[in-house]
């Protein structure tokens, strides 16, 4: 690891201190840092100087590093010796016409009805030989059938197709295809007027709308170097990641519930994730909290009447999360569906670089709250995990926990706020020239990463986005391997994954 640069998170660096490392070398790097213990954290292509480089973000246990290489046309895959790759590479495939040789499923990350005439996302033509359309993967046998389902869908959800190879009611195989929007979020980062840009990050995922306004805030006041939020700002900012965890995490469990027609939990859960929007309005003024955050601090004060609306709602709503919990974890019913059901092994976690609940869920005890604390989240004690067998039953009892854990958190940061002090952000308007700065912020579904590089003129050259999705749809595939296909509502539920987030 003595090639790689110790970086820290949310801390502003010249780019010009990333090392530079002959492509043999930084592949080599990479893979001895995955094969002990290490996590990717980005690796993704960008232009400097007309040349295209690699830059790769790590870590492992606390600390981060980053190294960064000049990318040739093809290469030797990663991917074909360490699977945590898989995705990184195929993108970088995608995004700008390089070839991983001997990567064992090369396909475009987003879906293309023609990848060829295609341009990347700096309007280039695309390479020749990068593959537009393409077969799914099939699995051969007379008894073997295969069942499609989307991109769309009834009622309310976004574009994702889902292709199942099975064998009478077992599959043997998922296919996800995702990106069917192509909304380009990250060019849009690089050209929009810089005003505009909160808007753009509150849009990435409406349900993650807070993470990823603190990774923008975080990420630009690293990068004007006198923009930081103060405690007060922190405070605000920390409450209103909770209760955005908070309302995910119970609307899930509500939605699991509905899953296996246990209705009375549903309608309950469906109810109290509303109270936990209705906070957020009385933080921001928005059900979303949108509009809240804002590099050097938030737009809103609380004052004393609202923070105690906020302090009896969390503490008016925790019995009855609790006996509703009870309810759930309890009902026989329940129990024979969750239990035993898509289950992902430690093992099979780790070799993907599973993140958050479904990470948890395995057996990863990993959490950016902890490992890389942010704002005020290194003030919590850590939530434990009793249940960690990687299945649907895991990943919803993962979820209670920390729903228990983020009342008391959004409780005590509430009561400990300066009520009524007025925090007004001054407008960002010139960023650090030559930068660089990566931001790890702990979302409701796991670690969500801002990337940004600044070039000679101060202006934003690339901005890389990581949702913990990208982490976790191959962890969806994996825990339908031998289930019944009826069982994919549940399991798909369990996981929760974004579709938008991954569609930038």
């Amino acid at each position: 690891m003595d090639k790689l640069l110790p970086v820290a998170n949310g801390c502003m660096l010249p780019r010009k201190e990333i090392p530079v490392l002959d492509f043999t070398l930084f592949r080599d790097e990479l893979l001895a840092f995955a094969e002990n213990g290490g996590y990717i954290v980005q690796f993704f292509a960008f232009t400097e100087n007309t040349r295209l480089k690699a830059l790769a973000v790590l870590r492992k246990d606390t600390n981060l590093y980053a190294v960064s290489c000049l990318l040739p046309d093809e290469y030797q895959a990663l991917t074909a010796e360490n699977s945590k790759f898989h995705l990184f590479e195929r993108e970088i495939a995608e995004q700008y016409g390089v070839r991983p040789l001997n990567h064992p499923w090369l396909k475009p990350v987003r879906y293309h009805a023609n990848q060829r005439g295609c341009q990347d996302i700096f309007g280039n033509d695309y390479k020749e030989d990068i593959p537009g359309n393409y077969d799914y993967f099939r699995v051969e046998g007379e008894q073997i059938h295969e069942v499609g389902v989307g991109p769309v869908h009834a009622g309310i959800i976004e574009p994702g197709h889902f292709r199942f190879q099975c064998i009478g009611e077992i599959v043997l195989h998922l296919e996800i295809q995702l990106g069917y929007q192509h909304r380009g979020v990250e060019k849009l980062l690089t050209s929009f007027p810089f005003k505009r840009l909160p808007i753009v990050v509150e849009g990435i995922a409406g349900d993650t709308a807070m993470a990823n306004s603190i990774s923008y805030a975080q990420a630009v006041e690293a990068l004007s170097l006198c923009h930081d939020a103060d405690t007060t700002a922190r405070t605000l900012r920390t409450a209103a990641l909770e209760l955005e965890r908070l309302a995910c995490h119970v609307g899930d469990l509500g939605a699991l519930s509905g899953d296996v027609a246990f209705n009375p939990p549903a309608a309950y859960y469906g109810r109290l994730r509303g109270e936990f929007l209705n906070l957020l309005v009385i933080l921001s003024g928005n059900r979303f909290g949108r509009g809240l955050i804002r590099p050097g601090g938030v737009t809103m004060p609380l004052d004393e009447k609202n923070a105690a609306l906020i302090v009896a709602k969390i503490q008016e709503v925790r019995p009855e999360i609790i006996q509703v919990a009870d309810l759930l974890f309890t009902a026989h019913t329940v129990l024979s569906r969750f239990e035993a059901c898509g289950r992902v092994d430690r093992d099979t976690a780790i070799a993907l670089g599973l993140v958050g609940v479904a990470g948890r869920a395995s057996g990863i005890n990993y959490d950016a709250r902890v490992d890389f604390p942010t704002e005020k989240s290194g003030d919590f004690a850590p939530c434990k995990h009793i249940r960690q067998k990687g299945g649907v039953y895991s990943r919803a009892w993962v979820r209670y926990e920390e729903i228990l854990h983020s009342l008391d958190q959004v409780e005590k940061l509430v009561s400990a706020a300066n009520l009524g002090k007025t925090i007004t952000p001054n407008p960002v308007e010139n960023l650090v020239p030559d930068a660089f700065v990566v931001t790890l912020n702990e979302a409701w579904r796991g670690e969500l990463s801002h990337c940004v590089l600044t070039d000679a003129e101060g202006r934003i050259a690339r901005y890389k986005i990581k949702d913990p999705s990208f982490h976790n749809w191959t962890g969806l595939a994996m825990a339908l391997r031998n289930e019944q296909i009826s069982d994919f509502p549940l399991n798909n539920k369990s996981f929760n994954l974004s579709y938008c987030g991954f569609d930038l």
